[in-house]
C-alpha cells in the first residue's frame, strides 16, 4: 500500500479543482449577476435552476463525508441493512413532491420557519429558527468536516486541521456566489461523486478477490462478500441476532441501531426521512425556486440516483469488512484499528488509500465534491434561515437588497469558522453517522408532528406546535438516559406520536374544534401528477421492495 497521494493524483484533483471553480465563476458571471443583488436570487436562484439541476443538487447536498466515511462504516459494522436509509430516502423524496411540495409553493413559502410564522406565530418560527441554525452547523456542518478531513488527513498524511482548513476554504468559495453557482456547480459535483464512488467499489470488489479470493474480479469480490459474510447481507435484524462492533472497544447488538420491522411499523424511519427531506432548509431549498412541474421532476430524478447510492457507500464497507475479518493485508487491520479498538469509520478512507495511483486522485476528488457540495448547501441554507428569519426581523428590518446579500455571505463565513473550531471534538464519538441520527432524533419527531398537521389539518394551533416542539426534545432526551437500551429509531417514532397526540389535544382544547384562522387553504388538484411521475414512482417503489424481498 502507497500511503498519500503521488504528483498523478494530483494533477487529477488540480483538474477537477479547475473545471469546478472556472464553472462556478462562469455561472456567477454570466447567471449569477443578472438579476444584481437580488436576496431571492442568491438564495434561491429564484426560477433558473432545471429539474436535472434540482435534482443532482439535492443528492450533492446529501450524499457527504456523512456517506461515504460515516455510512460505508456503519456497513462494515452492520452490513447492507444500512441501506435503508437511502432506499426509503428515495421513497421519501417522492412523497415529498407529491404532498409537501405544492403546499410549500402554493403558499410561497421560501424558508422552514417562514412557513411556521405563516401557519402559527412567530414565537414558533423564532424558537425554530435559532434551533436550526444550531442543529445545522453543531451538528450537520460540523460532522461533515470531521469525517471528510478524517478521511482526507490518511489519504494525504496532511494533518486533520489543515485538511479541514482546506475543505473549509474550498466550500466558501462556491458558497459565496450564492445558490445559483451552488446549483450548477453541484451537477459536476455529483457525476464526479458517482463515477469517483463507482470506480472506488470496482476496485474495492478487485481488491477483495485478489487478497481473498483467486483474483478472477469483481463478481468475485462479491461473491466473497456473500460467502464470508452472511451475518452482513441481511435487511431486517432480530433483537439479540448480532453484536457488532461499536466504536468504542466494545460490542452493541446490531437490533439496537437497525431496529428490524418496529423501525417501519412504529415509524421512526419514516419520521426520520420525512422530516430530512420534507422539512429540512438545505434539501428542499432548491426545489422552492422553481415551478411545482419542475420541481417534482428534480426530486424524482433525485430520488432515482439515491436507489442507486449503495453501491457508492455501502459495498466499499462490506468489502472493508471482509478483507478486515480474512486478515487480507496488514495496512487494513492496523488502518481500522486504533489502539487496538475498531474504528468502523475508519473502514472507507483504508480503503482508498489501497488504490492505484492515479485512480486514488479521482478518489479523492470524489469525496472532496461530495463534501464541498454538501457543505455549501448547508451554508447557504444557514445564511438564507438567518437573513430572512432573523436578522432582518430583529435588528435590520429596512435592509436593502445588496446589504441583505453582503451580510449574508458574512454569515457563511462564520458559520463555517465556527463548524471548524468544534470539528476535532467529535473524535470523542464513537461513530459518527450514528451520533447524526441520534441528536437530530431529538427534534425529528416534533418538527414532523408540526409541519404534517399544519398541513393537513385546520384545527392545528400555535400552542400545540410549540408544546410538541418541546416535548419532542424533552421526551427524547428522557427516553435516552433512562432507556438507554430502547433502539433510538423506535424512540423517534414514540415521541413522534405521542408529539401529535399532544398537539392535536392542545389545538382542539384551545379552538373549541374551530378552523385556525391561519390554517392553509389545499386544493385537490395540487396532489395530481403527470404520467411520467407516476411510471418514474412506482419503479422506485417496486425496486425498494424488491430489495427487500431478496435480502430481508
Amino acid at each position: 500500500m502507497t500511503l498519500g497521494l503521488q504528483t498523478l493524483d494530483y494533477g487529477i484533483f488540480l483538474v477537477y479543482f479547475i473545471i469546478v471553480a472556472s464553472y462556478g465563476y462562469w455561472v456567477y458571471t454570466h447567471k449569477g449577476k443578472q438579476n444584481g443583488d437580488s436576496a431571492k436570487d442568491f438564495f434561491l436562484a429564484e426560477g433558473s435552476l432545471t429539474w436535472w439541476a434540482i435534482g443532482a443538487s439535492i443528492i450533492a447536498s446529501n450524499i457527504s463525508a456523512e456517506q461515504f466515511i460515516g455510512m460505508s462504516g456503519q456497513a462494515f459494522q452492520l452490513g447492507i441493512a444500512i441501506s435503508v436509509y437511502e432506499l426509503l430516502g428515495a421513497v421519501s423524496l417522492l412523497i415529498v413532491a407529491v404532498y409537501f411540495l405544492p403546499m410549500y409553493l402554493k403558499n410561497n413559502i421560501f424558508t422552514m420557519p417562514q412557513f411556521l410564522s405563516q401557519r402559527y406565530d412567530t414565537r414558533l418560527a423564532t424558537i425554530m429558527a435559532v434551533f436550526w441554525l444550531f442543529l445545522y452547523i453543531f451538528v450537520n456542518m460540523t460532522s461533515i468536516i470531521y469525517l471528510g478531513a478524517l478521511s482526507l488527513e490518511k489519504m494525504t498524511g496532511f494533518g486533520f486541521m489543515p485538511c479541514a482548513t482546506f475543505l473549509v476554504m474550498f466550500a466558501i468559495v462556491i458558497t459565496l456566489g450564492g445558490m445559483k453557482v451552488i446549483g450548477y456547480t453541484d451537477v459536476i459535483q455529483v457525476v464526479c461523486l458517482i463515477f469517483g464512488g463507482l470506480a472506488t467499489t470496482y476496485l474495492a470488489l478487485g481488491l477483495l478477490s485478489e487478497r481473498v479470493g483467486t483474483g478472477a474480479g469483481v463478481f468475485e469480490g462479491l461473491s466473497m462478500i456473500a460467502q464470508k459474510a452472511d451475518s452482513h447481507l441481511h435487511m431486517i435484524f432480530k433483537p439479540g441476532e448480532y453484536s457488532v462492533h461499536d466504536g468504542r472497544g466494545g460490542f452493541i447488538d446490531a437490533y439496537n441501531q437497525l431496529p428490524g420491522v418496529m423501525m417501519f411499523i412504529i415509524g421512526g424511519q419514516f419520521v426520520n426521512n420525512l422530516n430530512y427531506f420534507g422539512c429540512n432548509q438545505y434539501i428542499t431549498q432548491r426545489a422552492l425556486g422553481a415551478d411545482l412541474k419542475t420541481a417534482r421532476s428534480g426530486l424524482l430524478f433525485a430520488s432515482v440516483l439515491k436507489m442507486f447510492m449503495p453501491l457508492i457507500v455501502v459495498l466499499p464497507g462490506l468489502a472493508a469488512y471482509v478483507l478486515f475479518q480474512e486478515n487480507a493485508d496488514p495496512a487494513i487491520i492496523g488502518g481500522i484499528t486504533d489502539n487496538n479498538i475498531v474504528k468502523p469509520d475508519n473502514a472507507y478512507p483504508v480503503l482508498l488509500n489501497l488504490l492505484p495511483t492515479g485512480l486514488k486522485g479521482l478518489a479523492f476528488a470524489a469525496l472532496t465534491a461530495a463534501i464541498v457540495a454538501s457543505l455549501a448547501g448547508k451554508a447557504n441554507s444557514i445564511s438564507t434561515i438567518y437573513m430572512l428569519d432573523i436578522h432582518k426581523k430583529f435588528f435590520q428590518p429596512g435592509m436593502s437588497e445588496k446589504q441583505t446579500v453582503w451580510t449574508g455571505r458574512v454569515a457563511i463565513v462564520v458559520s463555517f469558522v465556527i463548524a471548524l473550531v468544534v470539528s476535532p471534538l467529535l473524535r470523542n464519538f464513537g461513530q459518527a453517522f450514528e451520533y447524526i441520527q441520534v441528536y437530530t432524533g431529538y427534534i425529528s419527531p416534533g418538527i414532523l408532528s408540526i409541519f404534517l398537521l399544519g398541513f393537513f389539518w385546520k384545527k392545528a394551533t400555535a400552542n400545540g406546535a410549540l408544546t410538541a416542539a418541546i416535548l419532542s426534545v424533552a421526551l427524547s432526551a428522557f427516553i435516552e438516559y433512562q432507556f438507554p437500551a430502547f433502539p433510538f429509531l423506535n424512540r423517534m417514532g414514540v415521541v413522534f406520536w405521542i408529539c401529535s397526540l399532544v398537539h392535536i389535544a392542545i389545538s382542539l382544547a384551545q379552538s373549541g374544534g374551530k378552523d385556525s384562522p391561519k390554517a392553509f387553504i389545499s386544493k385537490r388538484e395540487w396532489f395530481s401528477v403527470t404520467p411520467s411521475f407516476r411510471y418514474g414512482a412506482a419503479g422506485v417503489v417496486a425496486l425498494f421492495c424488491l430489495i427487500y424481498w431478496i435480502w430481508w
